[in-house]
This record gives structure tokens, C-alpha cells and sequence, in this order.
């Protein structure tokens, strides 16, 4: 299969790994047109028996994905009205039913992250099967709460799974940018490497997978999923959840009040939680 078709993804594949930069300047939002490559891709690898790894990384320096696009706050029939995911749970909003397909993927899937991800960046992470990040550069948030809404792309479902209830919240109501480290302490990522040696690992580690006997990479996901419970009937809840704060003036009156402030600016993103948080 070809994959040169995409506008905002740089897809290469060799040696059964497919090695995919997300580029969409100038700041890698989770947009609408980004959504609609990354939908297509998964359709389209989820049939390629020539890739057995994918490795997520970003083309920007600063950013892996900053967060969702904030422009939908004036338009949210338009994020509802996009046809994402269009064969999983219509009763799940486009990101959700992007990152269940995703996290569905036959293949095993690793996000590399030498910037910044927040919000929707987080959760898209956070629906792969392994994340590796820069001890140096990398840094992680849910950065929805003080916009008045919660994460509602499974950063409530697949988050707490990774570093249990706890820690959970307080990512999510605190809303603070977490470092490799600490990120790697608590279990939302595999391992924090240091940034000179995180190409070369990821890199090593995925041709290693990838080279597995047939059959090995698709038993050992089906036997550790087995301990898990389907997660969408606590995707739907959030889905409610996120569609009743959504609701309320403050979100749409913080969100724009961000916007004004500086957000989704490059300079802006460097120092997001100084916006979000303008009494710290």
C-alpha cells in the first residue's frame, strides 16, 4: 500500500515498521483535516499485513499535538457533524471514535514524543499501545479543566488505566504540565529516554517487534486485553459528561478568553498553563 495521499501525515515504511511524522503547521492541532488523515490512515494500515509496528512521532521540534482545535467552541456542530470513525460506535464523538479505532489496530502502536502533548495529543498517546518520551523535552497535560470542560477523547477512560484513580485526577483537575519523568513514574508513559537516545531506541525497539515469528504480536495483545474490560460504556459516559460541561457559558467564555490570550500561538502553547491559569 501507498500512503503519500496524506496531507498533514509523512508515512514511511521499511522493514515492516510504517514510521509516521504528524505535520499540520503551524502547531500540529488535532484539527479537523488532521483527523480526517489519521482516520484514513488507520483504515488503510489496519490492511497492510506489510506493516506489523507503527511508530507515532511529530514533525514539529516543540510540539507532538498541542491539544484540539479551540476554533470548534464557535462551531461545535462541526466537530460533531465530522465523519470519523465512521464504522465504530456512532454514539462516541469523532475523537473518540478516532482513537477507539486506533487503539484497535492490529498492529502494535508506539507513540514517541520529544515535545509537548496536551489534551487531545495526550489522549491520542494514550490510546496506543506503548509511549516512549524525551527525558529532556517531552511533557504531558489534560489541560481541559480550566477551560471548563473535561477530557472528552478518553483521557477519563484510558488515563486512569495507566496510573489508576488517584493520579488520574489529579492530571485532570490540576491540569498541570507533567515532565517525562514524573510521566514515567506515574505509568502514563513506558520510559523516559534521554532525547539523544530516543530515535535510536524507539527505532530498535519497533524492528525488534516487527520481527517477531507471525502470530506472536497479535497472541500477546489478545491475552493482555483479556484483562481488560471493553471500554465503551465508560467512553459513552464520558461522552455525556463532556456534552453537559460543554453546555455551560463558562466553557465557551474560558475557551474564547484562552484564544484572546494567547493560546493556540506558538508562543502561547510554550507556556499553555500560564493562560489557563492566569492566577498562578
Amino acid at each position: 500500500m501507498t500512503y503519500s495521499d496524506f496531507g498533514t501525515l509523512r508515512v514511511t515504511v521499511a522493514d515492516g515498521v510504517a514510521s509516521v511524522a504528524i505535520d499540520n503547521p503551524p502547531l500540529n492541532l488535532l484539527d479537523a483535516r488532521l483527523m480526517t488523515d489519521l482516520d484514513a490512515f488507520a483504515a488503510r494500515v489496519g490492511d497492510d499485513d506489510a506493516v506489523r509496528v507503527i511508530v507515532f512521532a511529530s514533525a514539529d521540534a516543540d510540539f507532538f499535538i498541542p491539544h484540539g482545535d479551540m476554533a470548534f467552541v464557535d462551531d461545535p456542530s462541526a466537530f460533531a457533524s465530522l465523519t470519523i470513525g465512521a464504522d465504530q460506535d456512532s454514539r462516541l464523538n469523532p475523537m473518540q471514535r478516532l482513537f477507539e479505532r486506533l487503539r484497535a489496530l492490529p498492529q502494535v502502536t508506539i507513540g514517541k514524543l520529544a515535545g509537548k502533548a496536551r489534551g487531545g495529543g495526550a489522549e491520542l498517546l494514550q490510546a496506543l499501545d506503548m509511549r516512549f518520551a524525551s527525558r529532556e523535552r517531552g511533557a504531558l497535560a489534560q489541560m481541559e479543566a480550566p477551560t471548563g470542560i473535561i477530557p472528552g477523547a478518553g483521557g477519563t477512560v484510558y488515563l486512569p488505566r495507566l496510573v489508576g484513580r488517584a493520579r488520574a485526577l489529579e492530571i485532570i483537575l490540576g491540569a498541570d504540565l507533567i515532565d517525562a519523568t514524573t510521566a514515567e513514574r506515574y505509568g502514563w508513559i513506558n520510559r523516559a529516554v534521554p532525547d539523544a537516545k530516543l530515535d535510536a531506541f524507539v527505532d530498535r525497539l519497533a524492528r525488534d517487534i516487527a520481527a517477531l515469528p507471525d502470530g506472536v504480536i497479535a497472541a500477546a495483545k489478545a491475552a493482555v486485553d483479556a484483562n481488560f474490560t471493553d471500554p465503551l460504556s465508560a467512553l459513552l459516559v464520558q461522552n455525556t459528561l463532556l456534552g453537559e460541561t460543554f453546555a455551560r457559558p463558562a466553557a465557551a467564555e474560558l475557551t474564547r478568553r484562552a484564544l484572546a490570550n494567547g493560546a493556540q500561538t506558538r508562543d502561547g502553547e510554550r507556556e499553555l498553563e500560564a493562560i489557563l491559569h492566569p492566577r498562578r
